[in-house]
């Protein structure tokens, strides 16, 4: 296990999504990662951490966010456009603020 300050449900949690995970195909450090990354945002999110980003805590849950993005429903999936704009400050992308999320996507891909 990863944390020592999660609860008995966290920890059940993380294995249950760590095993669908790795049943969908991704690899073990890789199921692992998206596990205790979204036990790790639901605590942020709850005011169990310490510390936690201005995504984690603004942002909507990743169990929400899965259901949203999951193919099942009508329109477009992939990362939200604030997502893509972090992405792109992070890659030092130019004129970021005043590009429209389909431009910000490109412009993530090609850093």
């Amino acid at each position: 296990m990863p944390q020592r300050s999660w609860n008995a449900k966290q920890e059940r949690q993380y294995e249950h999504i760590k095993e669908q995970t790795r049943e969908r195909g991704s690899s073990e450090g890789r199921a692992s990662e998206i596990a205790a990354r979204t036990v790790n945002k639901d605590r942020a999110q709850q005011g169990q951490t310490k510390q936690s980003s201005r995504t984690s805590t603004k942002d909507i849950s990743p169990q929400r966010r899965g259901g949203l993005r999951s193919g099942k429903r009508q329109g477009p999936g992939g990362r939200t456009k604030q997502q893509l704009y972090e992405d792109a400050r992070r890659a030092g992308v130019k004129g970021r603020s005043k590009m429209t999320k389909a431009e910000l996507e490109k412009a993530v891909s090609r850093s």
